[in-house]
């Protein structure tokens, strides 16, 4: 059975490294504001083992308005269990969960690859697609919660 839970954003470090940078060092997978008050940090779990994680950061953006906006980072699910609907179950925990909070706006710099996967969750294309370095090509998402 599925649960989604909040968890601490050291948990977060495996499966960032693992799924996201892997060419990277563990160092690199924490990411500045993980530890601020206001961050929070999920998890999906499937028997016990964590196999899916978000992270969401108080944040604006430049080119969107929002009330209390934030951002999604570092959204990860094991492959190996890519088809429990951890991810797009995490997902939805996690924008009732803003909503609650008075969040109208959740936005990501969404690898470009997986781009259909936020479209098919509801997300919109905003702006040009830019390059993260080492990680590649990344374009702006963005989905109004209200």
């Amino acid at each position: 059975m599925l649960t989604i839970e909040p968890i601490k954003a050291s948990d977060t470090y495996h499966l960032r490294h693992t799924v996201l940078r892997p060419q990277q060092t563990l160092e690199d997978c924490k990411y500045e504001g993980d530890e601020d008050a206001t961050t929070i940090h999920l998890g999906a779990f499937w028997e016990g083992n964590l196999i899916s994680i978000g992270t969401f950061l108080q944040a604006s953006h430049p080119e969107l308005e929002g009330e209390l906006p934030y951002q999604l980072r570092g959204m990860a699910t094991d492959p190996n269990y890519r088809r429990q609907k951890a991810g797009s179950s995490l997902m939805t925990y996690a924008q009732d969960l803003l909503r609650k909070k008075g969040s109208d706006l959740l936005w990501c710099n969404a690898r470009y690859g997986v781009k259909d996967y936020y479209k098919h969750m509801g997300f919109a294309e905003i702006g040009e697609v830019f390059e993260i370095a080492p990680i590649g090509p990344h374009i702006v998402m963005f989905k109004k919660l209200k």
